[in-house]
């Protein structure tokens, strides 16, 4: 070996050194092309030179060119017609840009990471003091490891570019439903809200049934219109049902629908569901059916058809189905109480929303909340809660959950008689038997019929009134107080 092929080789690896050094950190694509351009063209001594990245489907990624026409597709056409299938296998090609003169050479290398074909290197017109002279296999050779390396470092680029996408869409996904969260009226920022929040936004798109478990009061209608929200149906119709606020026969026809002449005077009214037809129908309460409504919705579920109260044409309907409920459904179907095919159609995915108790730390952010609402509303503006107030709240257990602290913080609005608000108006039974908390043995049926013995004995036993503060209607009300025997007779 002469001793100018001896410094030649020694000069190529000090190359492949030095490049390995450079892009030991992740470097953006464009730069790695550019590298990789003027190392090559640079060290094999050629007059011009090209290289394309590609993208999976073949479109031209980035491109950078000396001499040549800076387009792959241009370059492509001065090689033969099977160039990217013997790149794609790992080896180099050549050609003669004038076949009158061979030392016209073009020598393509491919940019390979393992299997994968991220592009090309074009080098051409290699010039030495004796002119103008072909590429040798040397050249090749070096040029492959070249290319190489240099692949390796735009495949990993890409992978960290793509995560960063990823990333970003991440966070702009999550504070674009932190936003539509707290304009629904659901704030919160600890765990399991979080916890939860990332379940929306996940199942939300998709377009399977939801069912949503969770305490009375916790916010389950407030979670549907989140997924309504970032559904694809946002444009369309957000229909709530509370199937608990009904008797059997008014609910078949306000969910169904019924046709005209079913009875004397009575005139053709679309249900909910075809109401619903291109959005989001949401059942509250939907363990409240009774068994034969629990059929026809399971034929809606299955068939995406139904037929009006009355009626025999099939009505095909177009919605996705969101379903809530704060009952042992699972136990209901083992007592046959509710149907076991149609309860596997609903709980497609489950979106359990915590109890206030289980997020307190969410407590302040809720208070300033309603008092921001209910201050403006009542006409009492800069009112303040006071921090003995504050710590109230936080050791309180909230069996109503953030029904009955929204409840809560609209009397002590109403009924401070300063500029703050004092734990005394409050008003929170938190002692002797009042304090719903201080019997872990109590169900949760115990548990509802306390909060509503409360609630009464706070309005003045006026049901209309207890029924509007507990959110339920004023016929769901007097069920619950019947199927409810008093606390004291259970535990004799």
């Amino acid at each position: 070996m002469s001793t100018f092929d001896r410094n030649w080789r020694e000069l190529q690896l000090e190359t492949l050194v030095d490049l390995s050094l450079t892009i030991g950190r992740v470097r953006p694509e464009e730069l790695l092309v550019e590298e990789l351009l003027q190392r090559a063209v640079g060290n094999l001594d050629a007059g011009s030179g090209l290289v394309a990245t590609l993208h999976p489907g073949g479109q031209e990624a980035v491109v950078r060119a000396i001499g040549l026409p800076p387009s792959f597709e241009a370059v492509r056409g001065l090689f033969p017609a099977d160039l990217l299938e013997e790149l794609a296998s790992g080896r180099f090609v050549r050609t003669h840009r004038d076949q009158g003169d061979p030392a016209f050479e073009l020598l393509a290398a491919p940019l390979r990471a393992g299997r994968e074909f991220l592009g090309v290197v074009v080098l051409g017109d290699k010039e030495t003091r004796a002119g103008r002279v072909p590429f040798t296999d040397s050249d090749a050779r070096f040029l492959l490891s070249l290319c190489s390396m240099i692949a390796t470092a735009v495949a990993t680029s890409r992978s960290v570019a793509a995560i960063e996408r990823d990333r970003q869409r991440l966070v702009d996904e999550n504070r674009k439903l932190r936003d539509v969260a707290r304009r629904e009226g659901f704030i919160g920022e600890s765990p399991p809200v979080k916890e939860m929040l990332e379940t929306v936004r996940r199942v939300a798109p998709t377009g399977v049934n939801v069912m949503l478990r969770g305490e009375s009061g916790v916010g389950k209608e407030r979670v549907a219109r989140l997924l309504h929200s970032f559904s694809e149906r946002s444009n369309g119709p957000f229909v709530p049902l509370n199937c608990a606020a009904l008797p059997e026969s008014l609910l078949e026809a306000e969910l169904f629908g019924i046709e005209e002449g079913v009875a004397t005077g009575v005139q053709r009214r679309l249900g909910k569901i075809e109401l619903a037809d291109g959005g989001i129908l949401f059942l509250d309460e939907v363990g409240d059916l009774t068994l034969s409504l629990q059929a026809k919705l399971l034929r809606l579920v299955q068939e995406r058809e139904f037929e009006r109260l009355g009626g025999r044409e099939r009505i095909p309907v177009d919605l996705h189905l969101v379903t809530a409920t704060n009952r042992d459904l699972e136990a209901m179907v083992g007592d046959g109480q509710f149907r076991q095919d149609l309860y596997y159609r609903l709980r497609v995915v489950v979106v359990n929303i915590a109890p206030l108790r289980d997020r307190r730390t969410d407590i302040p952010l809720l208070v300033r909340h309603f008092l921001e609402f209910y201050c403006e509303r009542f006409g009492r503006p800069g009112l303040k809660l006071s921090n003995d107030a504050l710590a109230a709240l936080m050791s309180f257990s909230f069996p109503g959950n953030v029904r009955e602290l929204e409840n809560v913080i609209q009397a002590a609005i109403a009924l401070a008689p300063g500029e703050f608000i004092t734990k005394d108006d409050l008003r929170l039974h938190t002692d002797g038997a009042d304090a719903p908390v201080t019997d872990v043995t109590m169900t949760l049926d115990e548990l509802e019929q306390l909060h509503i013995e409360r609630v009464l004995q706070a309005v003045s036993g006026n049901r209309t009134a207890a029924a509007r503060v507990l959110g339920i209607d004023r016929s769901t009300l007097y069920r619950k107080m019947q199927q409810n025997a008093p606390i004291d007779a259970k535990r004799d």
